[in-house]
């Protein structure tokens, strides 16, 4: 499995127990990260030098707190885009300043830096891969980025060299359903998520028919609740995330979900008509 993520974080938040349970099954897993995410928000006060208006040591600190993260889910071959030859900046969000600097990954040549992407693939032969929908999620430019260079790099990667075939891609998704459920989960304990009123508010919520796949890594939900607070200046205890398993349980963090996009959907299927197992229909 590859997996292309534009920050550190963003592999544990929408793929935290994924990984952690293929992991345990003896599943080659890749973990291409874009950035550093040096744009970050810090979140731990006495951290808060490291931000890029300060001292700009975020990137820095946060490839620590990804590498710890990676031993928690039990993922050994995680690397950044461009694997030291090449760095890519965080871009910060759209809209804002940082977005015009020449070294951001927003301004990436897309051919050039999903190049870099095709060696990997050729190196790992990859039977699955996982990255974002064609809007990043919810809009953040390097999550955009990261799904383009990424799908132009399963587009190239069977044309040259040692070619190679992707036989399936998944887009993280996430149902409207699930995110209605907490929201009102929340809204009852006089808190909210994200400041959203309604899922409509939220941009990163696909209707349920479009979700695909689920993921059932709920016996991996202690992995992912240790990445998750790996990434101490980008998760708070007391944020969002957190309050959500407060109201829930932490096994919602259990349940991840998929678009397929390329490849044949195959059994096992779940009671909801959703692929069990992203891996289904593949011959090793």
């Amino acid at each position: 499995m590859l997996l292309v993520h534009a920050h550190p974080d963003d592999e544990t938040i929408n793929n935290g127990a994924t990984m952690s349970l293929y992991a345990s099954q003896g599943v080659q897993i890749t973990l291409i990260t874009c950035t550093r995410g040096e744009e970050g928000e810090v979140l731990v006060p006495g951290l808060s030098h490291l931000a890029s208006t300060h001292d700009d040591q975020l990137g820095t600190h946060r490839i620590d707190e990804l590498a710890s993260a990676m031993v928690e889910l039990g993922v050994e071959d995680h690397r950044f885009l461009g694997d030291g030859k090449i760095n890519f900046r965080d871009s910060g969000m759209m809209g804002t300043a940082p977005n015009d600097l020449p070294d951001v990954f927003w301004q990436a040549d897309v051919d050039a830096a999903a190049a870099l992407i095709v060696d990997v693939i050729h190196e790992i032969r990859p039977h699955v891969l996982v990255t974002y929908d064609e809007i990043g999620g919810y809009g953040h430019p390097d999550h955009i980025q990261a799904h383009r260079v990424a799908m132009r790099a399963a587009e190239l990667s069977p044309l040259s060299g040692n070619g190679w075939e992707i036989p399936k891609i998944y887009w993280n998704a996430m149902p409207k359903s699930v995110i209605a459920q907490g929201i009102e989960a929340m809204k009852a304990s006089g808190s909210d998520f994200f400041g959203a009123e309604s899922v409509d508010d939220l941009p990163f919520v696909k209707d349920d028919a479009l979700v695909t796949a689920m993921v059932d890594g709920t016996a991996h939900v202690d992995a992912k609740m240790a990445a998750m607070k790996a990434h101490e200046t980008q998760i708070a205890l007391d944020g969002p995330f957190f309050a959500l398993s407060n109201n829930l349980g932490s096994q919602i963090w259990g349940l991840e979900f998929y678009t397929l996009v390329k490849g044949v959907a195959a059994a096992p299927f779940d009671e909801n008509s959703r692929e069990a197992n992203l891996f289904a229909g593949l011959v090793p």
